[in-house]
């Protein structure tokens, strides 16, 4: 009895409609003032063993400049040999509200002829904001995931990248960016991606918690009015990127990636009454030349007669029809009925769309 009643309650709520999942507004977007910084610089790797550049003249010009803010003066016409260093580009990124002293990740990439940077060390490097502003200094020893080796005889070997290290905790913050978070009259937050159902949920869950906060500016904004005071707006902010929103059902569209044949289709998608005939024609020309002998004793000569054999066939022809209001999962086993390749997918799917029976948006990569 009581196996039998639980069936019954399993069959039930498998008819219920199923409510949307309910996303928090930090994973929707973001504050205005709350963002990271992007940083780089240009510096010297040194300690390579033979990897690295060989005599480029802005690598020369770069191993004066640190030797001179060291004290050593190279002299005149001299050009040390550098296979032993590589020129680099380091880039990290500044977390928001990152202050002096704390330490961030830098990446270090090479950008000349440098074979591996594995063993190498970068020497002291400002990392510079979008401002020209030094934010940040960068020094220390690589870790290279990389490795590349070579034989005598010309043969070589890479594994992942080695011209690419990273350095954990390898920059100190020298400046922070500063933030008008707390004492804006209006606090901007913006969504990720623009949608104004979803900006008006979020709106909506906001003034519900907040009555007469928020107010939306477009598709992307909305406009918070806050007390000032950094405790105070933090501790609201807080509590508004806690708030569950059901945002809007994505827009309906077919992500095509034309150098893999992947393709990706939204659950919004939909079809109208469409019908698809899928085929390949087979046509075969097989050429079957004949040697004729004259009879003997006569005056023909020996000759090549053409024998040509053309068939045509059709392979794989298939017509499927597609009912109205067709959704995900019939368009995917309509295509799979068809037996189509990706690259006959791509074609059915534009097909569909010139036709006016895809109401989606078809997106090629």
């Amino acid at each position: 009895m009581i196996r039998k009643l639980l069936l019954v309650l399993a069959a039930i709520a498998a008819l219920m409609p199923v409510p949307a999942m309910a996303e928090r507004v930090r994973d929707l977007g973001q504050f205005h003032s709350v963002r990271s910084n992007q940083l780089t610089g240009y510096g010297i790797v040194v300690g390579l063993d033979g990897s690295g550049d060989d005599n480029f003249a802005y690598l020369t010009q770069a191993m004066r400049g640190v030797s001179g803010r060291l004290g050593l003066q190279l002299p005149p016409g001299v050009n040390p040999a550098l296979k032993n260093a590589a020129a680099v580009i380091i880039t990290a990124e500044l977390p928001a509200f990152a202050k002096p002293g704390q330490r961030i990740d830098v990446t270090v990439s090479t950008m000349g002829k440098a074979k591996s940077l594995r063993g190498g060390a970068l020497i002291m490097t400002p990392l510079y904001g979008a401002d020209g502003q030094v934010y940040a200094m960068a020094q220390g020893n690589l870790a290279v995931g990389g490795l590349g080796v070579s034989g005598q005889d010309g043969s070589k070997l890479t594994v992942n990248v080695p011209t690419v290290g990273r350095i954990a905790d390898g920059a100190t913050v020298e400046a922070a960016v500063a933030s008008n978070f707390d004492f804006s009259e209006v606090l901007r937050w913006n969504l990720f991606q623009a949608d104004f159902m979803t900006m008006t949920r979020v709106r909506d869950a906001i003034n519900a918690a907040y009555p007469g906060m928020a107010r939306i500016e477009d598709g992307v904004t909305l406009a918070l009015a806050m007390p000032t005071g950094a405790d105070t707006r933090a501790g609201l902010m807080a509590a508004i990127e806690m708030l569950d929103v059901s945002p809007a059902e994505r827009a309906a569209k077919v992500v095509i990636n034309s150098r893999t044949g992947t393709i990706v289709i939204s659950s919004a998608v939909r079809l109208a009454p469409a019908a698809i005939s899928h085929g390949s024609l087979v046509v075969r020309i097989d050429e079957n030349p004949q040697i004729v002998q004259p009879a003997p004793f006569g005056n023909g000569q020996t000759a090549i007669q053409d024998d040509t054999t053309i068939t045509a066939r059709q392979e794989g022809s298939y017509v499927t029809g597609i009912g109205p209001g067709a959704s995900l999962a019939e368009v995917v086993d309509a295509l799979n009925a068809l037996g189509a390749s990706p690259a006959d997918l791509v074609a059915i799917l534009e097909g569909l769309k010139q036709a006016g029976s895809l109401t989606a948006e078809l997106v090629i990569i």
